[in-house]
């Protein structure tokens, strides 16, 4: 078979498969011609999911006739010259348009802001039908019709038009986040209206109008920077995560991406602190020299390569971590809000509630610290006798008939302890509020936090057992723990080999006290079995240490007393991350005064 050269026409087609691939894509790249022209102001208009209309606007710096024609060639761009070694633009490669309007019907009109009249060119399936004089604002127009009309194959692979109005939008938004000095504007018979205010320098509120107003009462500042690439952003604590990674951003000396050394490294630096199957909310901006970056290893400049991807890594990991350590131990807001949602009047979640108001005439008389008739259930309680610790408000004054204090009244962030109920939640009094304390997910924090700094520091202080524990197990997971004895008795867990199908525990570690050896190695086997053996134990040394952390801790169902209340509440104040346990459920909920007022109408 001879060997011939396509037409112009199916070789614009070709590559538009692989720029264009849905509305979507043709959206980011109209965009980011606008962005690249110094635009402030952006509409964008669909019908159709894109499909029948996508219309751009913008005023932006606009073309002249010469500009115009050239714009729908192949390989014809204004922002680069011979290198791509030093790209500062987001688009650069000249194949966006000519891709577009291979495959739609185009047309562009467009101003100079120094000219006096505009001009307007349209093309069809590859072929410019004219190139005519237009009034127009300076700026551009850009009107994209029937998309993939001219390949209507590839109509057939498109998703509903909900769902391509949808990808749109999202596009919209990452390009908000890394430009908030722009104002954006989505509208469309498809759609409602999203509107877009620029905010400035504000890059916080910006990112609360597409994330969402709690993302601002949630997110830690980022700052990090290592061998001249920095790292800015906002993320989450992390008790404010999401059921998905849609709600994680990144960009790359301003560009929007989706690289997955990125996104990787985003769940690396939240390991053991948020729970499976669910993900963090993050907005990071990494900036470097463009030197160091290769932009033009995907047809849609969704990925980058770095050529240092282990440093970059490092700084995500390292840079998220120092954040949350600096300020991630508080619980997010949502879990107060969550709270005072479910004390409304109508409020029900699975059985309704009683109808009967309570009232002292009508109760029976029965002890305050007996729960059964307060709404906390039915099971009696612990006594509150004995419970009067320091107040946390420092110019309480004691009521009349009470004993005052017996140590002088301190202010702490997470208050006095005032009672347990249900053997299981810790109630404190705060300076403008109270915090309810799961015990055992913040004992387990506090273990696991001091696990994880021995393990940077020495060998774990093991307890030797009296009697070793012998644990009854298949022979292949007796193997897998045995590969890893080493590893384990680092952590202050000695086991060996007890016949073929058993493994015998020696010692455990010190700091857990009194655990269930039994229960401890059988999911540890469990959790090997999943992993990658080649990679050995050492690189999850933490995670191994959460499991221990969370067979060694405080138990839900304990009682505990006034002053071991008081030291749970004091060690959460100076560990690390101690708004959540090591599998990401949030340990303390904070209700301030404030709320409890509006709940019973008094403000």
């Amino acid at each position: 078979m001879a060997i011939r050269q396509l037409s112009e026409t199916l070789i614009n087609q070709i590559a538009a498969g692989e720029v264009i691939e849905r509305p979507a894509s043709a959206a980011k790249e109209l965009i980011e011609n606008a962005l690249d022209a110094g635009a402030t102001r952006i509409e964008i208009a669909t019908s159709g999911g894109g499909k029948s209309l996508l219309r751009v606007s913008d005023n932006g710096s606009g073309m002249d006739v010469a500009d115009l024609e050239l714009a729908v060639r192949r390989h014809c761009t204004s922002k680069i010259s011979d290198t791509l070694d030093d790209i500062r633009t987001l688009g650069f490669r000249g194949e966006a348009l000519p891709s577009i309007g291979s495959v739609a019907r185009l047309s562009i009109s467009s101003r100079r802001r120094d000219s006096a009249g505009g001009n307007e060119i349209a093309v069809e399936g590859g072929r410019i039908a004219y190139l005519r004089p237009s009034p127009g604002n300076p700026g551009t127009i850009v009107e994209v019709r029937d998309l993939f009309f001219a390949t209507p194959a590839r109509l057939k692979f498109l998703k509903t038009e909900k769902a391509e109005a949808a990808a749109i939008t999202e596009v919209v938004k990452r390009m908000a986040i890394a430009f908030p000095g722009v104002r954006f504007v989505l509208s469309g018979t498809d759609r409602t209206t999203l509107e877009l205010p620029a905010t400035g320098d504000d890059h916080l509120a910006r990112m609360a109008q597409i994330l969402g107003k709690d993302f601002r009462d949630n997110a830690i500042e980022i700052d990090a920077e290592r061998e001249g690439i920095s790292l800015t952003g906002f993320t989450g604590v992390p008790t404010f995560n999401r059921g998905n990674s849609a709600h994680q951003y990144a960009f790359v000396n301003g560009r929007p991406v989706q690289d997955k050394l990125i996104l990787s490294a985003i769940r690396g630096a939240y390991a053991e602190t948020i729970p499976a199957g669910r993900y963090p909310v993050a907005v990071l901006s990494i900036t470097l020299d463009p030197a160091l970056v290769d932009v033009n290893v995907h047809p849609a400049k969704s990925d980058v390569r770095f050529r240092d991807p282990q440093l970059v890594r490092g700084l995500i990991v390292g840079g998220v971590r120092e954040a949350l350590a600096r300020g991630g131990s508080r619980a997010a807001t949502t879990g107060a809000d969550g709270m005072l949602r479910s004390f409304r009047p109508g409020f029900h979640a699975g059985a309704p509630r009683p109808q009967q108001p309570w009232s002292a005439a009508t109760s029976p008389s029965r002890p305050f610290n007996q729960a059964a008739n307060s709404g906390f259930g039915e099971r009696p309680q612990a006594s509150f006798d004995g419970l009067a610790t320091p107040t946390a408000r420092s110019d309480a004054a004691t009521p009349p008939g009470m004993p005052a204090p017996e140590e002088p009244p301190q202010r702490y962030p997470l208050g006095a302890a005032r009672a347990q109920i249900h053997e299981n939640y810790i109630v404190a009094q705060t300076d403008d509020g109270l915090v309810i304390v799961d015990q055992h997910a913040a004992h387990e924090r506090l273990v696991f936090e001091a696990m994880r700094k021995a393990l940077h520091s020495k060998r774990l202080v093991s307890q030797v057992l009296l009697i070793p524990e012998i644990v009854d197990l298949p022979e292949e997971d007796c193997d897998r723990l045995m590969q890893f004895a080493t590893e384990l008795g680092e952590l202050g867990l000695a086991i060996e080999r007890f016949g073929p199908g058993a493994i015998a525990v020696r010692e455990t570690p010190a700091m857990l006290g009194e655990v269930d050896a039994t229960g401890l190695i059988r999911q540890l086997a469990d959790e090997i079995a999943e992993w990658d053996t080649a990679s050995g134990l050492s690189a999850k040394l933490e995670y191994v240490a959460a499991t221990m952390a969370c067979h060694g801790s405080v138990r839900s169902g304990r009682r505990l007393r006034p002053e071991e209340m008081n030291a749970l509440l004091r060690q959460m104040e100076v560990t690390p991350g101690s708004g959540q346990c090591n599998h990401g459920r949030p340990t303390y909920i904070e209700l301030k005064l404030s709320d409890i007022e509006r709940l019973f109408g008094r403000s």
